[in-house]
């Protein structure tokens, strides 16, 4: 904890061995994910950890802000730690992967609800979990290295995390289902057109913009919003002014996604279509290599969560992740895609059709 008012406190819990480093200067808690080794993937451990903090920050009055970012030189965060879940299953612990989930949701609900502001450092690779990490914040800031994804179908799971709700507030039409079924991956001014991030910078700012975050004592309103303004002024000179449109992309986007109530519906769109009829033949292609099964649970995900509250949201993430933990597309896209790395899946079924056939009993 935190003693005495006014004077400029830096403190760090454990050692620097530690998966997660709390940083405590001034009226900044700075949530350090320092696993930089596995692109700061989250495992239980961390999970809890940041967990920790965040109950601290809630409760410390001499906490105004909390920061994350990331060590190393590859990214902020690449999500929950695919592998460790694998082994879990595999070795039959299937709830103690749910325990894991369900102990990620609650921080990611607790990012959401703080009564204070949150700013992430989102420089480098920001993916699945990290993005989880992102959505309850405030302020995001991305840079030219940023890349940002949620690929779970390449896997047979699903975008988790909450993104089948939030993305629905946060991206143009069309692209909560687009980013949920493909994977596709946006880098740079991109994350903020469409909706990941509230802002760009570039990345050699970084450090200044940390520092100044870090040991600058504002006056702070004591809503959360107000004060997350203020933050937004601080920083102001550092974020890029213009944000690249890209118009046609998002009709076409809108066109082919948007309220979509099957997949099949989708590909045959894409089958079908005479705008950008090479992309339509890219993203074709890629919905062929993700598992069917894994199509379906998202796009069934994302018409039940648009509009819900992120406490329904997360709950039906966990219902989802149930099902398909069990399900065996889930261990075999981890085989094909991160251990063997062969890129040749076995889905069970293996067409989307098949897969729509069994959709009632997709319990979510």
């Amino acid at each position: 904890m935190i003693q005495g008012a006014g004077c400029r406190i830096h403190e760090e819990n454990g050692p620097l061995s530690q998966p997660v480093l709390i940083r405590r200067n001034n009226q900044t808690l700075s949530i350090v994910l320092n696993r930089p080794g596995a692109v700061n993937s989250l495992d239980r451990k961390m999970v809890q950890l940041i967990r920790e903090a965040l109950d601290e920050a809630e409760k410390n009055p001499l906490v105004k802000r909390v920061l994350f970012y990331g060590e190393g030189e590859k990214g902020f965060c690449a999500g929950g730690d695919v592998k460790m879940m694998a082994r879990l299953v595999g070795r039959g612990k299937t709830e103690e992967c749910l325990d894991f989930l369900r102990e990620e949701y609650q921080v990611d609900l607790t990012v959401h609800r703080l009564p204070k502001p949150v700013v992430v450092l989102a420089d480098g690779i920001t993916m699945g979990g990290g993005l989880g990490l992102c959505a309850g914040a405030d302020i995001v800031l991305s840079t030219e290295r940023t890349r940002s994804a949620m690929p779970e179908t390449r896997i047979g799971f699903f975008p988790d995390v909450g993104a089948t709700g939030w993305m629905f507030r946060k991206c143009p039409p069309g692209y909560p289902e687009y980013l949920g079924l493909t994977g596709y991956e946006m880098v740079g001014t991109e994350c903020v057109r469409v909706g990941l991030t509230t802002h760009s910078v570039s990345s050699k700012d970084i450090p200044l913009i940390r520092t100044l975050l870090e040991e600058s004592q504002p006056n702070v309103s004591p809503e959360r919003a107000e004060a997350a303004e203020a933050i937004t002024r601080l920083i102001e000179p550092f974020l890029q002014k213009e944000i690249p449109s890209r118009r046609a992309m998002d009709d076409w986007v809108e066109d082919y996604f948007a309220g979509k109530a099957t997949v099949t519906s989708v590909v045959e769109g894409l089958r079908e279509c005479s705008v950008f009829t090479d992309l339509c033949g890219d993203v074709f292609h890629e919905l062929s290599e993700r598992s069917p099964t894994a199509l379906v649970m998202t796009l069934k995900l994302l018409r039940r969560n648009e509009g819900r509250t992120m406490e329904d949201v997360f709950l039906n993430d966990l219902h989802a992740a149930r099902f398909i933990l069990s399900h065996p597309d889930f261990l075999e896209g981890v085989r094909a895609r991160l251990l063997d790395k062969d890129d040749k899946p076995r889905w069970q079924p293996e067409t989307i059709e098949m897969a729509e056939q069994l959709a009632p009993l997709l319990k979510t």
